[in-house]
């Protein structure tokens, strides 16, 4: 007997704790076959297709459950995270990070990189080509500089204090004569893009290229990795990198942050 079945009409404790019991065993089901219809789901609890339904929707809701492209099947939702932080620190960045990269990349036409922070460097450990880009130059394993990169700018805002004050108080390397060699001018900037929730470079690291990043966070909040978009700079000009990119990275940085198992 359904919730609504219940007598009068009236949530019993009974009928609560058989909701309960069928919704646990929906995302036992769906742990086990991967995906499954709803009509699949009420043939393995025993109930009818409605009640079946009415389970999944506020499972999917919650976001316990999510809803394949194809709208016919559903498989486990990454809301499940949110309930096991300490497993969301195993999950594979990469991975989880490749199908949100690679929208991001679609919608900007330019490459997306995400990074991590690697001592006092960030470390690009996925990348993705847009239909704009013209350069093959692969960035995946190489280390950048903290003070000349985007997702650096990013990573040395959140880096632990003692990351943060050997950046600061080493030699900033120029590498343009735009890059930031300052330390006070540096620290100014961090500030801003800790307030401000993503970073920028323009033509710091290489002449003719610009880029913007944001965090990512794990679901315990810290900043775990950066998603960045870089391009040329007569594309990707200093007046659109705030307006026009910057809301979709961060957009991108959030999605991925939640996948991780991050709800604020």
């Amino acid at each position: 007997m359904s919730v609504e079945e219940s007598s009068g009409g009236e949530r019993g404790p009974a009928a609560l704790v058989q909701s309960v019991d069928r919704a646990l065993s929906i995302l036992e089901i769906l742990a086990v076959r991967g995906d499954a219809g709803v009509t699949e789901i009420a043939a393995e609890l025993g109930v009818h297709k409605s009640t079946a339904f009415r389970l999944v929707a506020v499972l999917e809701g919650r976001g316990f459950v999510e809803q394949l492209a194809d709208r016919g099947k559903y498989r486990l939702g990454f809301g499940i995270v949110r309930l096991a932080g300490a497993t969301a620190a195993q999950l594979d960045l990469t991975q989880e990070g490749r199908r949100i990269c690679e929208v991001l990349a679609d919608d900007v036409g330019e490459t997306v990189n995400l990074a991590i922070l690697d001592s006092t460097r960030a470390v690009n450990i996925s990348q993705v080509r847009g239909r704009a880009t013209i350069s093959t130059h692969n960035w995946v394993g190489r280390g950048t500089p903290l003070h000349a990169t985007s997702s650096g700018k990013v990573l040395l805002a959140h880096a632990p204090e003692a990351v943060r004050k050997a950046v600061l108080s080493g030699v900033l390397e120029r590498y343009t004569d735009a890059t930031i060699t300052d330390a006070d001018v540096l620290q100014g900037q961090l500030e801003e893009v800790a307030a401000r929730g993503w970073g920028v470079t323009v033509e710091e690291l290489e002449v003719g290229l610009n880029a913007v990043a944001a965090p990512v966070r794990d679901a315990d909040g810290q900043v775990t990795a950066a998603v960045s978009v870089s391009g040329p700079s007569f594309r990707m000009t200093p007046a659109s990198l705030g307006d026009l990119v910057a809301p979709l990275v961060v957009e991108a940085a959030d999605a991925l942050s939640r996948r991780l198992g991050f709800f604020s």
